[in-house]
């Protein structure tokens, strides 16, 4: 899904991924420094954009997801993933209700694999799911931001800012009224600050939640039973996930960042020692500089000294170990 943002000037496209919004608009900083200061918005129009209507549409999707949303109030921002029958991270679903319909944005492109799964539990339940990604497009505006929405919308609020779900026809003249808009990159490098994991970037085939730190905040300890849920309990209650997410700051005299699945090792035994573990996303920040997230094994010391590749790292603990 191509972004009619792209023809803004300055718009240079995005790749990978986030393919079909811009990855900056000319100066990744500014950009950077607007939404931190809470202007602008960014443009997540090519996430997927999933609904479910009727009457059982809270407590069915009670029984799917790892978030307890039987009882959401309309407004309530919550996220919640859909694990595999061992536990594993298959879904990242961030949710409002607006009290006749549960509105849901996704990464790009696992939308239909989502319905698919979805349309398979209706069973005999009260509930419609459509794929809204060709009507509605989300575009982000950051915490502090005093920018009014348009009536009748869905909004997401939370701590980093409002989600929002406009009609994809009205992305221009939002943008025209409510701008400067800021790339995808300055977006990216604001997550890796606040330590939040993206379903693809912070995960792969065996990532648990407890790995990069989604219980409480997209998984519920105390409700009732879901797909998965016996590895979250027994992580939970018995042992510790084999993996830990990292925060790291990278050394700034490097030209080139280290790409994700770059090798992670400890410092003392230098590029060739045994890896520990691999970097998930890496960006440049406005005022910390080269920074990434990176998953390593559990028992890889906390004080101890990285290095991604051939750059040099310190960490910070995102979960303990």
């Amino acid at each position: 899904m191509k972004s009619p943002l792209l023809s803004l000037p300055g718009a240079v496209p995005a790749e990978g991924r986030d393919e079909g919004v811009a990855a900056h608009y000319g100066d990744l900083f500014r950009e950077q420094r607007a939404l931190a200061d809470g202007t602008g918005f960014v443009d997540l129009s090519h996430r997927g954009v999933v609904t479910v209507s009727g009457d059982d549409r809270l407590s069915w999707l009670h029984l799917l997801l790892t978030q307890h949303v039987s009882d959401l109030p309309p407004g309530r921002a919550t996220e919640a993933l859909i694990l595999s029958a061992n536990g594993h991270i298959e879904h990242a679903l961030y949710l409002v209700d607006d009290g006749e319909t549960v509105w849901a944005h996704v990464e790009p492109g696992t939308q239909g694999e989502l319905i698919a799964y979805l349309e398979s539990m209706k069973f005999f339940y009260r509930v419609e799911i459509a794929d809204r990604t060709d009507e509605t497009a989300v575009v982000h505006l950051p915490a502090g931001s005093v920018t009014e929405v348009p009536g009748g919308v869905a909004v997401r609020e939370t701590a980093y800012g409002r989600d929002v779900f406009l009609p994809r026809d009205g992305l221009e003249a939002f943008a025209a009224e409510h701008g400067p808009a800021a790339g995808i990159l300055a977006y990216e490098a604001l997550r890796v600050e606040g330590h939040r994991p993206r379903l693809g970037f912070e995960t792969d085939h065996r990532t648990i939640p407890h790995e990069i730190g989604l219980i409480g905040s997209a998984v519920h300890l105390q409700k009732g039973c879901y797909r998965g849920q016996e590895t979250v309990a027994r992580v939970q209650n018995l042992g510790k996930p084999p993996r830990r997410l990292v925060f790291l700051h990278l050394d700034g005299s490097e030209v080139l960042l280290p790409a994700p699945g770059t090798p992670v090792r400890l410092a003392a035994d230098g590029p060739e020692g045994r890896q520990l573990g691999f970097v998930t996303s890496a960006v440049r920040h406005h005022e910390l500089g080269p920074i990434a997230l990176a998953l390593v094994k559990r028992n890889v010391p906390v004080d101890a000294p990285l290095v991604a590749g051939t750059t040099a790292a310190a960490q910070e603990t995102v979960v303990e170990p």
